[in-house]
């Protein structure tokens, strides 16, 4: 087939003197026999190290995305034990938009993380997006760039990058205008890039953007994220997540942006941490910005991710170069992961279908044991654990949970058209309490941290036991 055909082409293109392709894998046994590029196709996945064997074959070249985590992790363990190595390719698309260099690669962990393809619905979110202004708080973040990234495939006729990292800002456009000049090389339409240095929390300067830009779309992804750091600062977390969030929400408002898209976490679900409690918060706030404005207000709620900045994969990977040991809090402990690419995809997808006052909940696959991915991280180096490696077990971080929650004790969910996307239903949250506590908590943000913390538990549901600020008899869309 096509893919099939480029693959085959790049590899011989750029590896023809150290590959000799002599067979095809494919999912259809009905395909046995038949040829891609006059190269036949030998054998399907479920028999690829026998097939292997039989052919006398050294090494499986895997097409990225071609098989489910599950599928990469049992053909993994199989060409071990048969002695054959396993490299990976560029996907088909990644090839076609020439992203990445024509490499094989080893296994990497997302490889045994990855599921099934997210589909999304691209002409309703290129209605929604095109020719329009777009804004991303935190642009230079895990999340904000790759959101930024797919959102220059809709043909916005503006894209604001907004993030106050100097470092960030400036590879990330060198990265975009790249992407800018090969749209514009196709004859394909390419936006305006303003990259715009800024902190979240400078009011005039944030009016200031606003009133020059003026955003049709607000995706807001700025925002702390390490859970142990804020438990010792959380006048910083409140200031940075709570008060930040009620700025942008209050100028998308006053400016009349049509929609506002929140990034938060499965750590706002029952909070036992000052930065659950913060997104919780800010979650609260742009619900409550339903009653006084018409702009769309959604939440996105989902999990880790991997290889973000300062992930745990980061962690684990520069722990394994040093020799270990490899630290893991608890081995019961369980997180749910998600790739950037399907995080930001799905995070634009739900930003098309949300209701105004919805808080989306991403489908994160099943949670994963941090021991397991710790395991897996070594063997994938070469390593065994034990032997080459320990695996060290220090006892839970303040404000960490053994396994976390896509839904509160107080929280339903509801299916959409999306299979991977769910909306929690919950209480009803009063935006005039809700505003008194937030004045109260900024008047503290600078004061004793445990003052903070004190006002978060009054405010926040579940945090401290003490859920004060909303109405269980008014179920809505939360």
């Amino acid at each position: 087939d096509e893919a099939g055909e480029e693959l085959l082409r790049a590899v011989i293109r750029y590896h023809a003197n150290q590959h000799r392709v002599v067979g095809f894998l494919d999912r259809d046994a009905r395909r046995l026999g038949t040829r891609i590029g006059g190269i036949p196709v030998v054998g399907t996945y479920d028999q690829a190290c026998a097939t292997a064997k039989r052919l006398g074959v050294e090494q499986i070249l895997l097409a990225g995305g071609a098989l489910t985590g599950k599928e990469v992790r049992r053909l993994m363990e199989e060409a071990r034990r048969a002695a054959i190595e396993v490299k990976v390719l560029p996907s088909y698309e990644q090839l076609l938009a020439g992203r990445l260099a024509v490499q094989p690669r080893p296994i990497a962990i997302e490889d045994l993380l990855r599921r099934d393809p997210v589909t999304l619905e691209l002409d309703n979110i290129h209605h929604w997006l095109e020719g329009r202004t777009l804004l991303v708080t935190g642009s230079a973040g895990s999340i904000g760039s790759e959101i930024a990234r797919q959102l220059l495939r809709f043909s916005p006729k503006c894209l604001v990058l907004l993030d106050r990292s100097e470092t960030g800002q400036f590879f990330l456009e060198r990265e975009l205008r790249e992407i800018q000049r090969r749209l514009l090389a196709g004859n394909r339409t390419a936006p305006h890039l303003a990259v715009v240095l800024a902190d979240v929390l400078d009011g005039p300067r944030m009016q200031h953007i606003f009133r020059e830009f003026r955003p049709d779309v607000v995706f807001h992804a700025a925002a702390y994220k390490h859970v142990p750091l804020m438990e010792f600062h959380p006048g910083e977390a409140v200031k940075n997540i709570v008060l930040a969030t009620r700025q942008v929400a209050d100028l998308t408002a006053r400016f009349r942006a049509d929609s506002f898209v929140m990034i938060s976490t499965d750590k706002a679900v029952n909070p036992s941490s000052v930065m659950g409690a913060c997104k919780r918060l800010a979650e609260m706030y742009v619900q409550s910005m339903t009653e006084v404005s018409t702009c769309r207000w959604v939440t996105v709620r989902f999990g880790n991710v991997l290889d973000s900045a300062g992930s745990v994969v980061q962690i684990f990977r520069q722990q394994i170069a040093e020799g270990g040991p490899v630290t893991v809090t608890d081995p019961r402990m369980e997180r749910f992961f998600m790739t950037i690419p399907e995080a930001a995809g799905l995070v634009i997808q739900a930003g098309v279908i949300g209701e105004s006052g919805q808080i989306m909940v991403l489908d994160m696959g099943d949670p994963v044991r941090i021991v397991d991915l710790a395991t897996d991280m070594i063997r994938l180096s070469g390593l065994e654990v034990g032997r080459d490696i320990e695996i060290r077990i220090t006892g839970l971080r303040p404000g960490e949970k053994l396994f976390e929650e896509l839904q509160a004790t107080d929280e339903r969910t509801i299916p959409t058209r999306h299979k991977k996307i769910r909306v929690a239903l919950g209480s009803r949250v009063e935006r005039v309490r809700l505003i008194r506590a937030m004045e109260e908590l900024q008047k503290l943000a600078d004061e004793d941290p445990e003052a903070v913390i004190n006002q978060l538990k009054q405010i926040v549901p579940g945090y401290g036991g003490i859920p004060n600020l909303t109405t269980e008899s008014s179920r809505r869309a939360a």
